[in-house]
């Protein structure tokens, strides 16, 4: 697997379509990103630095915009399991759209 694409086309419809819109509100946010596969999973990096990354387990999406990432928003994320610089969004819940794009925000003020 070398693309997101290849990453994505592996799960089924349901989280196909999560993990897309994931993506094209990264793409929105910061239309200058860089995609790769990094630690096998979708990376984006703005000017070489690491944005955030995503990957699908079992129950949960990893959304993983490194640490500053998760402690900016330490509150509003404290209904979801984290981990340092991780955040797991339970599939069989609502994926926080507006909130991710948030983070990405701020992720991109935090590199530029």
């Amino acid at each position: 697997m070398t693309t997101v694409d290849e990453y994505i086309s592996k799960f089924p419809p349901e989280i196909r379509e999560i993990l897309q819109k994931i993506r094209e509100l990264i793409h929105e946010v910061v239309p200058e990103v860089t995609e790769s596969i990094r630690y096998k999973m979708p990376a984006f990096s703005l000017n070489g630095r690491p944005l955030a990354y995503f990957a699908v387990f079992k129950k949960h999406i990893g959304f993983y915009p490194t640490p500053n990432g998760v402690n900016e928003f330490k509150e509003e994320l404290s209904i979801y399991k984290q981990g340092k610089g991780s955040v797991q969004f339970p599939i069989n819940n609502q994926i926080p759209f507006e909130l991710i794009t948030k983070i990405v925000t701020f992720r991109k003020k935090n590199i530029k």
